[in-house]
């Protein structure tokens, strides 16, 4: 019998890591160990060796990460902390222990101007401090260690946590319409899928030193949306349910204006990924469906 690969998320409450824990359930040779606070505290990247050291797994999967896209405009100092220098810890103490280290990132790391979706070779240009923070995350886990894989994800929702989805259905819940921005554009991408693809792709790490499967990667679903798109999905798949609906009003970015500017084009290209480590995402209409039924519809609960 194979023995476990055991991989260390940081991260416990997060929507990839609670999808990582749901989805190793299916992988009989995969472990998925959770680190965070108290023991593991992003905001003191100094500390972070000592425990990676004491569990000494196969990967690190760093998931962990200031997201509060806004509050980053105010608080730039501590989101670099954890999203720049943590990481870099993080791929630092991989390195000295000669594992592989899975980041993952951000479109934010892109301006939004350009017109087709983003590759992996495009220039970057972050917009907001979110960005500007995760893009030297991005630069301090690849100067640490060349045993690494760069994610870049966008648009991420999920059964767990708070985003998108899950507020649109609350929104549903008392109100009968709710506006939406039309002219951003991305790939709403679900963490479930992200999970799954971040399991395969350890495997292929874990199995092989090539360094064509290290380096920067896109992920996401396949597809094309608007958030206002996005929006009138969920409330489709909702009604077919049951669930909570509102007619959606769409709206230019400009009258929704939020502290933090975000990129008009997340369109990621994931082409790379699919040739490289035969990962092929989902088209995000399908995995929405997955994730409203769950949200709409809870799974019973374990005993």
């Amino acid at each position: 019998m194979t023995a476990q690969k055991r991989l260390l998320v940081t991260g416990r409450e997060g929507q990839v890591v609670r999808s990582l824990l749901e989805r190793s359930a299916l992988h009989h040779d995969i472990e998925i160990l959770v680190a965070s606070r108290p023991e593991l505290d992003l905001s003191a990247p100094t500390s972070l060796a000592t425990v990676i050291n004491s569990v000494r797994p196969d990967l690190i999967v760093s998931a962990a990460a200031y997201t509060a896209v806004d509050q980053a405009e105010t608080e730039e100092e501590m989101a670099w902390i954890i999203n720049a220098h943590a990481p870099g810890a993080i791929a630092e103490a991989a390195g000295t222990l000669q594992i592989p280290v899975i980041h993952l990132s951000t479109d934010y790391v892109f301006d939004g101007n350009k017109p087709s979706a983003y590759v992996e070779t495009d220039p970057v240009g972050p917009v907001s401090a979110y960005g500007r923070t995760k893009l030297a995350g991005e630069e301090f886990v690849a100067s640490a260690t060349d045993n690494h894989v760069i994610l870049r994800t966008a648009w991420v929702h999920s059964p767990f946590g708070k985003n998108f989805l899950k507020t649109m259905l609350r929104l549903a819940e008392n109100r009968d319409r709710v506006s939406v921005v039309a002219d951003q554009f991305g790939t709403p991408t679900s963490a479930l899928d992200i999970a799954d693809a971040v399991i395969a792709i350890a495997r292929n790490l874990l199995a092989s030193q090539s360094t064509a499967l290290r380096g920067v990667f896109h992920l996401t679903n396949s597809g094309r949306a608007s958030w206002a798109d996005f929006a009138e999905e969920i409330f489709r798949i909702s009604a077919g349910l049951g669930g909570p609906i509102a007619a959606v009003g769409r709206i230019p970015a400009s009258d929704y204006p939020t502290p933090a500017r975000r990129p008009a084009n997340s369109q990621l290209d994931c082409t790379k990924l699919a040739t490289v480590h035969g990962v092929r995402m989902p088209d995000w209409a399908h995995s929405t469906k997955t994730v409203v039924t769950r949200v709409v519809q809870p799974l019973p609960a374990s005993t």
